[in-house]
């Protein structure tokens, strides 16, 4: 099912590598390529500008703009949206892990197009560019320093039906005269559906080698690097030309072989049907499900059996976490490998990658320094773990959906109503921070699938695109009233702890409010959360927190998207906040100022037993309500003891009292994503208006996250404890 995906990805490449030739030889608009659509900040936030007439002109009129590629986790391919703003497309995703990352720009799920701005491609897909993110985890796939790196040349040799080609990587300091010493050699194999520039180009095989060989952390040796077409039979004609081109070891003991994918199978089948040609075999991602043929099992007769000897001194496994579609076959192979008692390593379940390149270069890491050498180090690498049998998620349309594995693994399934689409997407807040990321499903049957992961504990929401269209996952009970496409789902653990229900009778209450507004003319509702325990015919009244939701939202948003209640019950349990009372009223108003203190207020001091005096009162808003608690602090300074704004700027600073705002409030406090919230800059414009004015506020850094939920959340968790205290 995943490796559907995949290949559905690779084949949309293929079919553009046409339109794209036709592309690059006819004109270019003037926009096209002098300014770079693509930087890339110290902090490792990508920014994106697409200009929207080169759009126009190459792929014509579309409605969606996406930058697809390998962003998601576990690096899996997923699509950034971007957003129309004037002239170009745009957007900013981040911050991002170190590491190798590739793209390409699709518009309507159909129309794709290379970044014609950006250089760094891959020969074997033409649409795709490439990007690095230094740091330090990545730093094997930098380039070397000068002077410090190998070579890579061409090698073209001939089989029986025709002539090929494979890349070789020769270590600093190798001389091709005859007389000196020989190398030791390491056939690398791509994938069948993959091309030996690949490991260049996606693998870093290049820069991997040339890092490890400058810090002398592997042996000096020939890399042969060649695609997966190749049969046992072209690799021994392989094997012949690399003799007669380069001088290297000739014997078995000096032979290593390794793989992915299929390349991987190839490199098992030839280092277990043994005695062979190679001493050392690496797998990466392998589908091989069972022992190659000719490997024997242990004799007949009860009683242990020694194994069968393939003779090879290293045979070491990899695979990526569940996501990976050679994770079950692996599971297959191991299991196979015990029961015939064949020597074997394994590296481990990489819990961060899945099937792709970004796994496979921590492979090649892996594997390069136990090669013609002794290594006393046999298991997995650090952080890897067991495993744990086959991932099977439940049959399709027998279990409500997503699926959450314990440890994160979350399966999206559609009903069969979409048994005709083309193009279907989880849209869902997946990505650094909480930003949103679509996943491509495969189809399984008249259903579409899809299984992502990890995600670390939070709460999600998640629609789907289909074709284009927004759709609600119909399987999924939940539902947020100003937003009737999504669902959501929550994934436990302590980083989620504040988000999650508390036990059945030991939280507050949200109860609804009816009041009258007379701004809107009608009769409206707002949310009312009191604590445990609220007793209304205690001597003092409660001190109350007004909290306002954003544009396009309601007051349902506060409870069904941003977990008020679960925040409010636990932080009130865990002795953080002191008694009040949260009033969350409808802010879509034409004059809020008046809504809120003619109606919203009047009409919670009727119900519940809450103070009017200012200091036991206060104000806090998202976004939208985030600027409306600033317009009530700016037109009725000291109203509020205590204000606090969410993603939403001051603004100007024209006939601002400054001295009532001081004197009269407790507690300023502003808040703000990161980057990729879109309202930072008049955020931070607003934090000089403030300066210059001299306004008294709190500002603790920017709230890692974009204009959404998880960084909101965030922003009440660290409030709430703030309020009514000395």
């Amino acid at each position: 099912m995943r490796h559907e995906g995949v290949r559905r990805f690779w084949a949309m490449v293929a079919a553009g590598v046409l339109a794209i030739t036709t592309m690059l030889l006819a004109p270019r608009p003037a926009a096209a390529a002098d300014t770079p659509w693509l930087s890339v900040s110290e902090d490792r936030y990508a920014s994106f500008s697409v200009p929207a007439a080169y759009i126009q002109a190459n792929l014509g009129q579309v409605s969606q703009v996406m930058i697809v590629g390998n962003f998601g986790p576990s690096a899996a391919l997923t699509e950034y949206g971007l957003t129309r703003r004037g002239d170009v497309w745009s957007g900013v995703l981040g911050p991002l892990k170190p590491g190798l990352y590739y793209y390409q720009v699709t518009a309507d799920d159909t129309k794709s197009i290379k970044d014609p701005t950006n250089s760094a491609g891959v020969a074997s897909k033409p649409l795709l560019s490439t990007f690095l993110v230094p740091g330090d985890s990545a730093r094997l796939l930098a380039d070397a320093p000068d002077g410090q790196g190998g070579k890579i040349e061409t090698l073209t040799y001939r089989t029986k039906d025709q002539e090929r080609s494979a890349l070789v990587w020769t270590p600093p300091g190798y001389a091709a005269a005859k007389g000196g010493k020989p190398y030791p050699v390491l056939y690398l194999r791509s994938g069948a559906d993959g091309g030996a520039t690949d490991w260049l180009d996606l693998g870093r095989a290049k820069q991997i080698l040339d890092n490890l060989s400058a810090g002398h952390a592997m042996e000096p040796m020939v890399v042969v690097i060649s695609d997966g077409a190749d049969g046992d039979k072209e690799l021994n004609d392989l094997g012949k030309a690399v003799g007669d081109a380069y001088r290297v070891h000739r014997d078995r003991e000096h032979q290593a072989i390794a793989g992915v994918s299929e390349g991987g199978s190839q490199a098992l089948r030839a280092a277990l049907t043994g005695p062979g040609r190679f001493a050392y075999a690496g797998s990466f991602s392998s589908p091989l499900t069972q022992l190659p043929a000719g490997v024997p099992g242990p004799g007949p007769g009860p009683g242990p059996k020694p194994g069968p000897d393939h003779g090879a001194k290293l045979v070491r496994l990899y695979t990526g976490n569940v996501t990976d579609p050679a994770y079950n076959a692996t599971v297959a192979l191991t299991r196979a490998l015990d029961r015939a008692r064949v020597k074997y390593e394994f590296d481990g379940v990489n819990p961060d990658a899945g099937g792709n390149w970004n796994a496979w270069q921590e492979n090649l890491i892996d594997f390069l320094p136990r090669l013609f050498r002794k290594v006393g180090d046999h298991g997995p690498s650090a952080g890897h773990g067991p495993l744990k049998g086959e991932f099977t998620p439940p049959a399709p349309g027998t279990t409500p959906t997503p699926f959450v594995t314990k440890d994160g693994f979350v399966t999206f399934e559609t009903t069969t109503d979409y048994k005709d689409a083309k193009h279907v997407t989880v849209w869902a807040n997946i990505a650094p921070g909480g930003s949103w990321l679509r996943v491509p499903m495969s189809r399984e049957g008249d259903r579409w699938r899809a299984t992502v992961g990890p995600l670390e504990p939070w709460f999600y929401y998640y629609r789907w695109i289909v074709d284009t269209v927004g759709v609600k996952d119909a399987s999924n009970p939940t539902k947020i009233t100003s937003e009737p496409a999504w669902s959501s789902f929550f994934i436990p653990g302590e980083r989620s702890r504040l988000l999650s229900d508390v036990p059945a009778g030991q939280g507050g209450k949200v109860e609804s409010l009816t009041y009258q507004s007379t701004v809107a003319n009608a009769e409206r509702t707002a949310l009312v959360w009191t604590p445990p325990g609220y007793d209304p015919n205690r001597a003092e009244p409660y001190p109350v927190l007004y909290l306002q939701h954003g544009s396009g939202q309601n007051y349902t948003d506060w409870t069904e998207m941003g977990r008020a209640k679960q925040i409010l019950d636990h932080e009130f349990l865990d002795g953080d906040i002191v008694p009040m009372v949260v009033v969350m009223g409808n802010g879509n108003s034409s004059n809020f100022n008046k809504e809120l203190l003619e109606n919203i207020v009047p009409a919670a001091r009727a119900a519940y037993h809450i103070s009017g005096d200012p200091s036991q009162q206060a104000l806090a808003g998202l976004s939208m309500g985030g600027g409306q608690a600033i317009g009530v602090l700016k037109a009725y300074p000291g109203r509020f003891a205590y204000v606090a704004a969410f993603s939403a700027g001051f603004g100007s600073g024209t006939g601002v009292d400054v001295a009532a705002i001081n004197n009269g409030t407790k507690l300023f406090r502003v808040y703000v994503g990161d980057v990729t919230d879109f309202v930072y800059p008049s955020f931070m414009a607003g934090l000089t208006t403030m300066n210059t004015l001299g306004v008294h506020y709190e500002f603790d850094g920017v709230t890692p996250g974009p204009h959404g939920w998880d960084v909101w959340q965030k922003n009440l968790i660290d409030l709430a404890p703030r309020l009514f205290k000395r």
